[in-house]
């Protein structure tokens, strides 16, 4: 086919060969560069509140940012503003890596991370709202540095580009194709005709409850710059906190119940959260995914208090807490902790590595396969039970009264093949670094789940500062392909995505 025919669509001449328009990839990086500067910007003023010498780390890096995004500006002007489904994962992929690549300079050049894998690694770790960290002395870390990974946590929940098309929402109708590119789950309820004004609604709703958090654990005893950064990493399903010990660091109920209630509500759909703002509240509690993750965390919850009380011999009421929080924690993918569970007995490790897998709700900041597919899947191998007995009834397969077509259930089923096979994967190359099966594993497991809690010498008792630096590198893949649910960064390395058709 001619390369240069084009056809009619929506009014606008549009390439029908959907060849890669480098010039709009590099204009709309451009523009999402320079709202990292503006944070870079904000971090910059924490700095100088707080008289830390770090304001000129993120002065630099202000500066570089708004150098290599009007550099990216200047090249892509005058670009052919239709963008199609590939521009918008080259988009989000280089995005996500680029805004890693620039967002570690305050790390590296103020000396907090010195190595160039530990600080990518940790800026990685905080936009994908992972919580791994390689840093050992979070308590004497300057504010402005904290107040950046507790950031990185909060604009990587919805993420990057979402943020930037609520914040901007200058990209027409590729607002469609960035959205689809970076927002997770199996489906994406449709709250509102524009993209845009979607946005908005969600970061609305991620906004108020944000300031509720921040508001509820400063009454619980944390100051309000703690306050702000723990909400940010709780609202984001990050684990980022501004101590060492993390949330265990103020030994308070009323905080970890807090915590541990909006982790959860942070691992709901933000499409019902909407919803419910608008007084819709019943669309939540009889959707299926809502049902199905609060009874698993309801389930977990019970079984671990029990069997704390009972072989750990823990008080009752702090066995119900402990239990909540650590479920909470991984089954929403944050991170935060407040006990060691790897002391836990060892068959409740197996209820937790569940948990990590299954994750929170589709369209949520947490991680995971996400609860919808394991729905899908419980609801598909039920009827093969039914099929067995029945063998010519006509079984479909149906989620909150809608039927699933058999395109949906092979995209599920390869997803959640695919997830596992890249868990092995990368705890086999894990593996060739030296690390020991059981790190290695449930790192792996981890990463791609965002969780950013894993077992033996990664659990929440330590850091990854011992991890070699190859390990870095291959956790930060792990982690971008994990918060970009595999395929829209994994496509991009498939001779399909750049043939000419």
């Amino acid at each position: 086919m001619d390369q240069n025919f084009l056809t009619e669509h929506s009014g606008r001449h549009v390439p029908v060969n959907n060849i890669i328009n480098t010039k709009l990839i590099a204009y709309v990086i451009g523009i999402l560069l320079w709202v990292e500067g503006g944070m870079f910007l904000l971090c910059m003023g924490i700095s100088l509140f707080y008289d830390e010498p770090t304001y000129k780390d993120f002065l630099y890096a202000t500066v570089i940012n708004l150098l290599v995004g009007g550099g990216l500006i200047a090249y892509g002007r005058g670009a052919n503003t239709w963008m199609t489904r590939r521009d918008g994962y080259c988009i989000v992929t280089l995005t996500w890596l680029i805004f890693t690549l620039l967002g570690m300079l305050p790390f590296y050049t103020s000396g907090e991370i010195p190595s160039v894998a530990g600080a990518f690694f940790e800026t990685m770790s905080g936009f994908t709202t992972t919580g791994f960290t390689v840093a050992d002395h979070i308590d004497s870390m300057p504010k402005g540095i904290l107040f950046w990974r507790a950031l990185t946590h909060w604009v990587g929940g919805l993420g990057i580009v979402c943020f930037t098309i609520a914040l901007l929402p200058i990209f027409g109708g590729g607002n469609l194709q960035l959205f689809s590119a970076e927002a997770t789950g199996v489906t994406h309820d449709k709250i509102h005709p524009k993209i845009s004004t979607t946005t908005k609604l969600l970061w609305t709703v991620y906004i108020i409850l944000t300031a509720a958090c921040t508001t509820l654990l400063c009454m619980g005893g944390m100051s309000l710059f703690d306050g702000v950064c723990h909400a940010f990493s709780i609202m984001g399903t990050g684990g980022y906190s501004t101590r060492q010990a993390s949330i265990a660091y103020w030994n308070s109920p009323f905080i970890e119940y807090t915590t541990a209630a909006f982790m959860i509500i942070a691992s709901l759909n933000f499409s019902l959260l909407v919803l419910c703002m608008k007084g819709k509240i019943r669309k939540l509690f009889t959707d299926c995914e809502t049902r199905w993750f609060l009874g698993s965390v309801g389930a977990l919850t019970l079984i671990v208090t029990v069997t704390l009380i009972f072989c750990q011999h823990y008080p009752v009421e702090e066995a119900f807490r402990k239990a909540l929080f650590q479920v909470a924690t991984i089954h929403s993918s944050c991170g935060l902790t407040t006990d060691d569970y790897t002391l836990w007995p060892h068959f409740t490790w197996i209820l937790l590595l569940f948990a990590m897998l299954a994750g929170g709700c589709t369209g949520s900041t947490a991680g995971g396969i996400k609860n919808m597919r394991f729905v899908i899947l419980y609801h598909a191998i039920r009827n093969e039970f039914k099929r067995l007995i029945h063998p010519n009834a006509v079984l479909p397969v149906k989620v909150n009264r809608h039927v699933m077509t058999n395109p949906m259930l092979n995209t599920v089923t390869t997803f959640t093949i695919f997830y596992l096979l890249c868990s092995m994967v990368g705890c086999f190359l894990l593996m060739i670094c030296g690390i020991d099966f059981l790190e290695a594993f449930t790192t792996a497991i981890a990463a791609l789940g965002n969780v950013g809690l894993g077992f033996g010498d990664y659990g929440p008792a330590y850091t990854l500062s011992g991890m070699p630096e190859a390990g870095m590198w291959i956790v930060s893949f792990l982690m971008l392909i994990g918060r970009l649910e595999l395929f829209s960064v994994l496509i991009l390395f498939s001779p399909v995505f750049w043939k000419e058709w």
